[in-house]
């Protein structure tokens, strides 16, 4: 579920929607957990399916540490990909503002920690856009993506959580163990899927178009 101080907004041709903040959402902002109502298609299940079933679930899902493709049931799923995103995946089952979102501002996502199978040709336009997303770039990111994650869930007893009640007990235990210096921080290596089929770096598949995956 994403939260509610968001709307689905039409981007441009190339990239067609994304999710706008309706609202400021502070950092430290829990913006999507994934709730009961998101479907899983397990590998078994996606290759059964047809090439139609299987283009849409490429495109609008992402894939988590068991390498089940998760698809969600609102808007979460139209979130797109920037190389300098203001939101990202935790190990907690859930994403969360890296930083202060202003009102109107699109909220984007780190693509590289969703399991993608092989490398993906973007241009999302920032600074430090990295041009291709490839299956190692949790590999290779992932301690400064705990360092933006890591800082940020420091900040979540001090704004206001809307998707709070949806996490489960076990979740909300890790994250006060967590926040009382009781417990490790959860690295988002966790959320890599290490089964997958390694392909070349150099094949290109599709963009960033409303593909989501948190």
């Amino acid at each position: 579920m994403i939260h509610p101080n968001t709307e689905l907004k039409f981007v441009n041709n190339e990239i067609g929607n994304g999710v706008f903040a309706t609202e400021f959402i502070p950092k430290g902002t829990i913006l999507y957990v994934k709730d009961e109502f998101e479907i899983e298609v397990s590998k078994s299940r996606f290759n059964k399916m047809g090439k139609l079933h299987r283009d849409i679930i490429e495109k609008y899902s992402y894939m988590d540490e068991r390498g089940v493709r998760v698809l969600s049931w609102d808007n979460a799923k139209y979130i797109n990909h920037r190389c300098d995103c203001n939101s990202m995946s935790t190990a907690y089952g859930f994403e969360i503002a890296i930083r202060d979102i202003s009102a109107d501002e699109e909220i984007t996502d780190e693509y590289g920690m969703f399991n993608i199978p092989e490398s993906v040709k973007i241009s999302c336009g920032c600074s430090n856009c990295r041009q291709m997303l490839l299956p190692t770039d949790i590999d290779n990111n992932y301690k400064a993506w705990d360092v933006l994650v890591k800082d940020a869930i420091e900040h979540i007893n001090h704004v206001d959580q809307p998707l709070w009640d949806i996490l489960d007990d076990v979740t909300k235990n890790d994250l006060m163990g967590f926040l009382l210096s009781q417990d490790e921080y959860r690295s988002v290596i966790n959320l890599k899927h290490n089964n997958l089929t390694k392909k070349s770096p150099d094949k290109i598949s599709g963009n960033q178009n409303n593909t989501h995956a948190a």
